[in-house]
């Protein structure tokens, strides 16, 4: 399996609950697909470098993980179409 690195950001308007089902729910998505969690980390709310969706904040998360790239390929596909998130990114990080 790859080693994989994701950061997300989610909507500063969200309800903790919605934060952490929205979590949850890549997580779960994350394990369902053949993948392994290894860390997640919340770096909580922060200022945007840029105004995105005229949001100026935004909660910041890191999420470690290791799959194989189907498993990244549909967690992408998922974080497209999800509302909550403002901006995401997938790297596979070197072995």
């Amino acid at each position: 399996m790859r080693n994989y690195e994701m950061v997300f950001i989610l909507n500063p308007g969200l309800e903790e609950e919605k934060l952490t089902a929205a979590v949850e729910k890549f997580t779960n998505l994350i394990n369902n697909n053949g993948g392994e969690i290894v860390k997640v980390d919340s770096w909580g709310k922060k200022r945007l470098a840029y105004e995105i969706k005229d949001l100026n904040e935004g909660y910041y998360y890191l999420v470690n993980f290791k799959g194989i790239p189907e498993t990244a390929q549909e967690l992408d596909r998922v974080l497209k179409i999800t509302d909550e998130i403002l901006r995401f990114m997938i790297l596979r990080k070197d072995d």
